[in-house]
């Protein structure tokens, strides 16, 4: 057995990630505001002895012509916070990750639900920071347009050490609750966080005693530059996504060398690549759920999710039966998939058709098609060859992709000493190998910028 082993998480959807799910003849048609399909699946991730089940918070652009809209099933989604609510008091091992914009949020909000999640499921708590992707957001936030990039993340630099500056209020003792001296709590175990900076002013403190992990996981998700130092300054687990090993091994050495130069320990950032795996007991079987998916999603949907993947640019003027040119308009928005997707649209010789069709499924993410052992032999290329520390997974279809994964590829990464047989921990950080931080260590307070 490997003294390495991959982590795994999921994507929590209801009927699946990709876009032509919802219109597959085995979705049952149901409201994405029930509790019980979300369950189902995190049942199965944690039957699967998966690290932990991520929420995204994707809203649709509510400013889409509707003849467009009308086809998104992410019109209809829950709070990400109420869901995770739920779940952590139906779940047992499994790591729980909310997903909270740092463009959009207060920093003392998201600081005391987190830390609130955590508690509720005894220490399995994260939080996903965005800066959010979506321009129209901004219109329900006081705001007549998104901020640049560069505000959203300097922004964000500051919300995170505000946030893990919450977490630390208490020394891990502070609350002894002695009814013979009625004292509740030390005094000197508070610590007033007292924070006056470019974005936030807050002055604490959390009510809650420190989090069962020390301080929950933050996981954040940016390829850009400031996404980059942001996320090797941070986060404990970084979200990317690439399309090749080359790519991924150049991202995972920048990021570790990122941290160390700000004096984190490289290995106590874990990096998690998205994969879509879509498996078949033979690879031409699962080439052909690949392309029934891909046949489900309307052509002007497939442009619509292809024009926000590289910017919310105006693709109309382009036509849909020749290559797109070298030359495309600047983007807006989170830009990170943008390169990826031309590239693969330039190495493939893809017409905008055939790449609208190919991306708005996927979403740009790595696609692997073939037998559970083919899924395998490429996680564990990508694994062994430094380009990940594990996977994150965007199942084309749920909970029935999650659940031939389960019994077709984790058994097979079991084999080969990849992956864990049990849960060994009780926290998300003792999932991912992530030390308990004491109070006050590597806080942002802590880290210069």
């Amino acid at each position: 057995m490997t003294a390495r082993q991959m982590k795994l998480g999921t994507f929590l959807t209801t009927g699946g990630e990709h876009s032509g799910a919802w219109l597959h003849k085995d979705t049952p048609s149901q409201s994405r505001v029930s509790f019980p399909p979300y369950l189902e699946i995190a049942k199965v991730a944690e039957a699967a002895l998966f690290d932990l089940i991520l929420v995204g918070d994707v809203v649709p652009a509510f400013d889409t012509p509707v003849e467009i809209l009308k086809h998104n099933a992410g019109s209809e989604r829950l709070d990400p916070f109420m869901l995770v609510a739920a779940l952590a008091v139906t779940t047992r091992h499994i790591g729980i990750v909310p997903t909270g914009s740092a463009s959009f949020e207060q920093p003392f909000h998201i600081a005391r639900r987190i830390a609130s999640l955590d508690h509720l499921s005894e220490g399995r708590a994260g939080w996903n920071c965005v800066t959010t992707a979506n321009t129209s957001m901004a219109w329900n936030f006081n705001l007549d347009s998104h901020l640049p990039p560069e505000q959203r993340y300097a922004r964000a630099e500051e919300f995170v050490d505000v946030v893990t500056g919450l977490w630390d209020s208490w020394d891990d003792d502070a609350f002894v609750r002695d009814k013979a001296s009625t004292v509740y709590f030390r005094p000197e175990g508070l610590h007033v966080l007292n924070h006056r900076g470019t974005h936030f002013r807050v002055r604490g403190p959390l009510d809650q005693i420190r989090s069962p992990q020390g301080r929950p996981v933050v996981v954040q998700a940016g390829s850009s530059e400031p996404g980059r130092a942001l996320g090797a300054r941070t986060a404990d687990v970084v979200f990317t996504t690439h399309q090749t090993l080359e790519a991924a091994q150049a991202f995972y050495r920048d990021i570790k060398e990122r941290a160390a130069r700000f004096g984190r320990d490289p290995g106590q950032v874990q990096i998690l690549t998205a994969l879509m795996p879509v498996i078949g007991a033979s690879r031409a079987e699962a080439h052909a759920k690949l392309d029934e998916l891909d046949d489900l999603t309307p052509l002007p949907v497939a442009i619509a999710r292809l024009s926000a993947i590289l910017g919310d640019i105006d693709l109309s003027s382009y036509a849909p039966d020749e290559p797109l040119p070298e030359e495309l308009p600047s983007g807006q928005g989170i830009l990170s998939r943008r390169q990826s997707v031309l590239d693969r649209a330039r190495r493939e010789g893809l017409t905008l058709a055939q790449l609208a069709r190919k991306i708005s499924g996927t979403r740009g993410h790595w696609t692997v098609t073939g037998t559970a052992s083919d899924v395998a032999d490429a996680m564990q290329s990508w694994f062994d060859g430094h380009g990940t520390d594990g996977f994150l997974l965007v199942p084309p279809r749920t909970p029935s992709s999650l659940e031939e994964f389960r019994t077709g590829v984790v058994p097979e990464l079991q084999r080969r000493g990849l992956f864990r047989t049990t849960y060994e921990g009780k926290t998300l950080r003792e999932h991912l190998g992530l030390r308990r931080p004491a109070r006050g260590e590597m806080s942002g307070a802590a880290l210069k910028r």
